[in-house]
């Protein structure tokens, strides 16, 4: 798309009078990656990344502005240091701009001098923490779900064997953000008491050719090593999204290596990791990541259905002053909040008690009125989540993957 777009224009005009608007400025600069103007690209990426240091979208439109064929530039007489050094790529805007496919010298050794820095201490392992299943409010469905495709078959080893029920493969978790997927992923590692190790993009991508690579094949021997694990691929979108959309970028190598560990490169090298990850966009994860063996099941986590809404409130308001609050009347009218809308509902009824207390002079107890006057306030966060799901469930529901999804919209008359 050529700099003089009316689009382009437009949204020039419109960063620079809301110059802190983060999803504008990249909006824009994904025009610009798309248009070919990947130098400016990464100059509007740049202060969108001052304003918002670990946006994962911002970080990946970056290395995919800087991994875009540009201009040959002359690469340093030394290699640079391993890790993606984010502040200095934004020192760099508007002077030279760091060559993206660089080889990164050797990682450094472990202390046991292995040269594998694949261990707890090079990627945060948390070890259980007593969280279960029964700690998640409501949702049996999701927990029915989750006890026959993933943990009846762990827990029994010899109906395992009898019904030839494999282990292999793992769970994919998707729906609307702010409904407790990760929360999920730690109450099933703690149903296993297993290791816990959560893995994001932030963790993985680096700008030098092969590091980032490099680092997946670790995060996965980091959860061998300390299996029995957990292992959560937070935002998969992210770190398994399309190849066919990644052809210019280090992401694609990425992506491959992923599905190679997912794998195992030897038999039965996974043993003992039972690979868990979350999604908003399950239609921007990569076709090869739910191939049987895989992330072959898939689980859709919804908002929070009544008695999950009590217990998440209840949870919110334990350590308030509140009076003559009844949850259950609450709950029934918060339905189609997400938890974290539930979380910011309980702040915003504190908020008025605390205004209120601050202009009389007289502390009072957070009251009814109080949140259901913020709950009239606060729409579902999940909504735009919904109306892009609508469309990939009528159109793109191949091999019924999107079945309970089409059934919730049909049950609340959204489809």
């Amino acid at each position: 798309m050529p700099d003089h777009s009316p689009l382009i224009q437009s949204l020039r005009t419109a960063v620079a009078g809301a110059p802190d608007d983060v999803p504008l400025r990249l909006h824009l600069a994904e025009l610009l990656v798309a248009g070919g103007q990947h130098d400016e690209a990464v100059a509007e990426v740049a202060v969108a990344l001052q304003h918002a240091p670990g946006d994962p979208q911002a970080r990946e439109l970056m290395a995919r502005a800087m991994g875009a064929p540009q201009a040959p530039v002359q690469a340093p007489p030394q290699a640079p240091p391993t890790g993606f050094n984010w502040k200095a790529a934004e020192d760099q805007v508007g002077d030279v701009v760091p060559p993206r496919f660089v080889e990164a010298p050797e990682l450094p050794q472990a202390a046991d001098g292995s040269g594998d820095p694949g261990d707890a201490a090079a990627w945060e392992v948390e070890a259980p923490d007593g969280v279960r299943l029964a700690d998640v409010g409501g949702m049996q469905d999701v927990k029915d779900r989750l006890e026959a495709a993933f943990l009846a078959p762990l827990r029994n080893p010899e109906l395992r064997k009898l019904y030839g029920k494999s282990l292999r493969g793992g769970l994919l978790l998707y729906g609307p953000p702010g409904c407790g997927k990760t929360f999920i992923a730690r109450a099933v590692a703690g149903e296993l008491g297993a290791n816990f190790l959560s893995i994001s993009i932030n963790d993985v991508l680096d700008m030098w050719m092969g590091n980032s690579e490099r680092n997946m094949h670790e995060v996965f021997e980091t959860a061998r090593r300390q299996a029995p694990c957990v292992l959560f691929l937070d935002e998969l979108d992210a770190l398994g999204a399309k190849r066919s959309r990644t052809a210019h970028s280090g992401m694609r190598n990425t992506v491959n290596q992923l599905l190679t560990e997912l794998d195992g490169i030897d038999a039965g090298a996974n043993e003992g990791v039972f690979v868990l990850a979350a999604t908003n966009v399950p239609w921007d994860v990569d076709n090869a990541l739910r191939r049987p063996g895989r992330l072959d099941r898939t689980l859709l986590v919804l908002p929070p259905d009544a008695p999950a809404r009590e217990a998440i409130l209840r949870y919110h308001l334990k350590d308030r002053p509140v009076a003559g609050v009844d949850l259950r009347k609450l709950a029934k009218a918060t339905d189609g909040l997400s938890g974290a809308d539930l979380a910011h509902l309980c702040e915003a009824g504190a908020e008025r008690a605390l205004l209120d207390s601050a202009r009389t002079g007289t502390v009072r107890m957070i009251g009814m009125k109080d949140l259901m006057e913020a709950a009239a306030t606060i729409p579902p966060s999940s909504d735009p989540w919904f109306a892009a799901a609508r469309n990939v469930a009528m159109f793109a529901n191949e091999g019924g993957m999107y079945d309970d999804l089409v059934t919730y919209l049909k049950k609340k008359r959204k489809l």
